[in-house]
């Protein structure tokens, strides 16, 4: 705290240190009266399951929110992350007393957004006291449009407490995100709590600063960098524009790994473009919002370590990274060649494909169309031998043949060399013979069939 005077005199340091005290007591002991009632792992903000995520007004006592949007359209998830684990160095501290500034990138835009926030590695329960959005003002910066700040609520209050393995979703604010656009999200924590929820591949620089900055637009305190995004998963916008959501789940292809820092040059941004303009040029095409579901290194059949595990396999994430997002109407599944790489034994085939197998049931019990790709080429990589090349060719032939998913994108076809089928084409390549450079990524959207999107689960016989 800055020093301050009363009356003429100077308050002394002990008197500060006091009064901070009392401040963050009085802020833990409001949220703590928030606890009732915030989810706790795999439920919604009330804690039924359902989340009131449709809901525009959020008062505690009934009356309207006065954030709530008055306008109409559709939600869907503009933007999300999936958690992956907590981050080193923070088990004992979290990180007390500092503004976390995430960077998204919208897919579409609204008239109003409302965040989620997770705690879901947290062995503590969060207090955040203050959060807030705005947009940004230029590509890559901390730097806020002055004019779009707005302060984030929780059931009409400013703090919230999130659960050891919960997460929270705000009420609905009142603001204008553009298609495309980058969007600050800022969320502020007075004390510990610790390890704290990340995605831990972002491709996207974000920020941090000491103390309670979520309302600075001018950004000159953020002057921590971070290459993750923390405590925030997903950004949801009233739409007018789009009618669903798209999830793209996999692993490091589909987190965008290699892809340039910060040009959002992931194949699912370049999906997400594709609709978009064709929609503006008057094409039949579904208007859908494009999220990430990928984590790097991710599994269908393996978690990793911890408890929670961290890097959560496919099978036990995808209640929370696809049917857990907004207003979702079908998934792309690209995922399959960490099973193959990491197996310390040769990986049985047939293992992988009743694991995405069992993806496409789930999705189809909840009308959700499945498109689901081949595995693309890693030989030249150091994990690479015949005998895996055989279990990936050996998947490949069961997915073209059409025995998992309800349609097919051959990302295998579109991007292996010619000369060396076993191979990324070197123009595709960004160097580690597994990973696509970002023509390779951008290769990868180009190649989906955006009418494989449209419709539902097929019907059964």
């Amino acid at each position: 705290m800055t020093g301050g005077r009363d009356g003429g005199a100077e308050a002394s340091p002990t008197k500060y240190r006091a009064l901070l005290a009392a401040v963050i007591a009085a802020i833990v002991a409001v949220s703590a009266a928030l606890y009732v009632g915030v989810s706790g792992p795999a439920s919604g903000l009330y804690g039924d399951g359902t989340g009131d995520r449709d809901t525009l007004a959020g008062g505690r006592d009934g009356r309207p929110n006065p954030a709530a949007p008055a306008s109409t359209g559709t939600w869907v998830s503009s933007w999300a992350a999936s958690p992956v684990g907590g981050e080193p160095g923070t088990e004992m501290t979290g990180l007390a007393d500092r503004s976390l500034r995430n960077v998204v990138h919208t897919s579409v835009g609204g008239t109003a957004a409302r965040i989620t926030l997770s705690n879901l590695y947290g062995q503590a329960p969060l207090t955040i006291s203050h959060a807030s959005i705005a947009l940004s003002a230029g590509r890559g910066g901390a730097a806020a449009l002055a004019d779009t700040m707005r302060q984030v609520t929780f059931r009409g209050q400013a703090a919230v407490v999130v659960p050891p393995g919960g997460q929270v979703v705000s009420d609905a604010v009142r603001i204008t995100v553009p298609s495309d656009g980058d969007v600050l999200v800022t969320t502020y924590s007075p004390t510990g709590s610790g390890p704290v929820t990340r995605h831990t591949y972002a491709r996207q620089t974000s920020y941090a600063a000491v103390g309670e900055h979520t309302r600075d637009a001018a950004g000159t305190v953020y002057t921590e960098e971070s290459a993750y995004w923390r405590y925030l998963t997903a950004l949801d916008v009233l739409s007018k524009d789009a009618q669903g959501t798209v999830v793209a789940l996999g692993d490091s292809l589909t987190d965008g790994s290699t892809s340039t820092t910060g040009a959002n040059n992931r194949w699912p941004d370049i999906l997400s473009d594709r609709l978009r303009e064709a929609a503006a040029a008057g094409r039949d095409v579904p208007r859908y919002s494009v999220v990430n579901g990928g984590i790097s290194g991710n599994r269908v059949l393996a978690d990793g370590l911890g408890r929670p595990a961290e890097n959560t396999s496919a099978l036990n994430r995808f209640d929370r990274d696809v049917l857990g997002r907004t207003n979702v109407k079908a998934v792309v599944v690209l995922l399959g060649v960490n099973d193959i790489l990491r197996d310390p034994d040769l990986a049985d085939p047939d293992a992988i494909v009743g694991g995405l197998g069992t993806l496409v049931d789930r999705a189809h019990a909840r009308g959700l169309k499945v498109v689901g790709s081949t595995l693309m080429p890693f030989g030249g990589h150091r994990g690479h031998t015949d005998a895996r090349e055989g279990v990936r060719q050996e998947i490949n032939a069961e997915i073209r043949a059409g025995h998992v998913f309800d349609a097919v994108v051959d990302f295998d076809r579109a991007l292996r060399d010619p000369y060396d089928p076993r191979r990324l084409r070197p123009v595709y390549d960004s160097g580690d013979h597994l990973h696509p450079s970002d023509r390779g990524y951008t290769r990868m959207a180009e190649v989906l069939d955006l009418d494989d999107l449209s419709g539902g689960a097929p019907a059964e016989l």
